[in-house]
């Protein structure tokens, strides 16, 4: 199949301008003004933004989680992204303590072979450090094309690896050509947090907020950034939250190091008062916790300084009724909330039109610097002549209000719900096919590919 869209302001991470684009079989075959090609199909975009199909690298599908899974599949999930303009995840694999990598990455491969719609890759999470699992390691980035590797500082018997572990993880993932990621919180602390609360009869989704205070996070960045310092591994913080965080990362670079940071939508547009409703607070129960309005403030000034260099969603998303498993106990509800098919279209409304960040760094942030860091550029992330015709075609003017009602993420709440949007995906390519147009999902269950990727740099 060929497509032609015609007349559109196409975006990319460096420049953006008035194109057409040429898309024939799965890839981008020419970009420039008025191209003579013959297209089976012809998409007027006049007045609409075309950009690379998003990329968001932090997604949890189908997950198991304090005695329940995440209610998005596989299928479900990447079905929701695509309608919000993002062409490809990047879910986590769990090695269970005791387990093997490869028994892991089977169960994972298991979940989302033959339903996946959108394409998707895998990090992989450590959670067992030891010499079989080092070999391992090697073989996923040579054999498997994973490159990424994530590490708990929290979740003390389950997740959790020690500081020890950690930096045997990076001596070997650094002489491999991979990159640790880190969930870096404070777990002892928060640990203790939680025991004193219960302790004391404090139960409601408040003190959840309450027991991972901004220092729990402030400290085990600093101290992640050390091992990858001592270590010369190249690192990246995943949902990072707060100002102390980021001023971790910001004292680093002042060594001359180089830390990669993530922070998540929801970080950027929700705050802690949230948490002050009832048991309706644990909408937004997750882990690191919603902060404060001077921590968004922080976060979008390091996004225009370079330190923050993705927008991710860390969508872990759980129903009303699996929430309910905390009625009674804020450590019980299920940590995670809905986003992966709204951070396209927030990112545009409350970045770029609000001024606070630049056309080209929105494509960056929620698409390009991903594709980068994680070994699928040029490939993935931009549009060019040889890509992959990922493509996302938003109306800057649509207005729209998001709710439980319309999404079309598996929970029967919203994070954001009753929230206006300026800027609506309204037709998304997906490997050089028609994956979503008129508010209809056109390709099957079985169409997203696993996407092996490159080493890092």
């Amino acid at each position: 199949m060929s497509i032609l869209i015609k007349n559109g302001h196409v975006a990319t991470a460096s420049e953006d301008y008035l194109a057409d684009v040429y898309i024939e079989g799965e890839q981008i075959v020419a970009i420039g003004k008025n191209l003579a090609y013959a297209a089976d199909k012809v998409i007027d975009a006049s007045g609409k933004i075309v950009i690379p199909g998003g990329i968001d690298p932090h997604v949890h599908l189908d997950m198991p989680f304090m005695g329940t899974f995440s209610s998005d599949d596989y299928e479900t999930g990447t079905r929701a992204a695509l309608f919000g303009g993002t062409t490809m995840v990047i879910d986590f694999i769990l090695q269970k303590q005791g387990d093997s990598l490869y028994n892991a990455l089977r169960t994972w491969q298991q979940k989302s072979a033959g339903k996946a719609i959108g394409d998707y890759s895998y990090h992989m999470a450590v959670t067992d450090f030891n010499e079989r699992t080092a070999a391992e390691v090697v073989q996923m980035i040579e054999k498997e094309g994973i490159t990424s590797f994530k590490t708990f500082m929290a979740y003390k018997g389950a997740l959790m690896i020690d500081d020890g572990q950690m930096v045997q993880l990076m001596q070997v993932v650094r002489k491999n050509g991979g990159m640790v990621t880190v969930h870096a919180t404070n777990g002892d602390m928060i640990d203790t947090l939680i025991a004193q609360n219960r302790a004391l009869g404090n139960r409601a989704p408040l003190y959840h907020y309450l027991s991972q205070p901004e220092i729990t996070e402030a400290e085990a960045s600093a101290r992640f950034t050390d091992m990858l310092y001592y270590t010369g591994c190249t690192g990246y913080i995943v949902h990072l939250t707060c100002e102390g965080a980021l001023n971790a990362v910001r004292q680093a670079t002042q060594r001359n190091q180089k830390v990669h940071v993530e922070t998540c939508i929801q970080y950027l547009l929700l705050d802690a008062s949230l948490y002050e409703q009832d048991f309706d607070g644990a909408k937004w129960v997750m882990s690191p916790p919603l902060r404060e309005k001077k921590d968004q403030e922080a976060l979008w000034a390091g996004i225009n300084q370079g330190l923050v260099n993705v927008v991710a969603t860390d969508h872990c998303p759980f129903t009303w009724e699996q929430k309910q498993m905390g009625k009674s106990d804020f450590a019980r509800i299920p940590n995670g909330h809905p986003g992966i098919e709204h951070r396209v279209e927030l990112l545009f409304s409350e970045g770029v039109k609000k001024g606070r960040i630049s056309l080209p760094k929105f494509v960056e942030l929620s698409s390009t610097n991903a594709a980068k860091l994680f070994g699928m550029y040029p490939r993935k992330g931009t549009l060019a002549v040889g890509a992959d015709a990922d493509v996302a075609i938003l109306n800057p003017e649509t207005v729209h209000v998001l709710s439980a009602k319309t999404h079309h993420m598996r929970t029967d709440y919203s994070a954001y719900e009753g929230r206006q949007v300026n800027g609506k995906v309204e037709t998304v390519v997906l490997r050089g096919s028609i994956a979503i147009e008129n508010g209809q999902c056109l390709i099957q269950p079985g169409f997203g590919k696993f996407i092996y990727r490159q080493k890092v740099s």
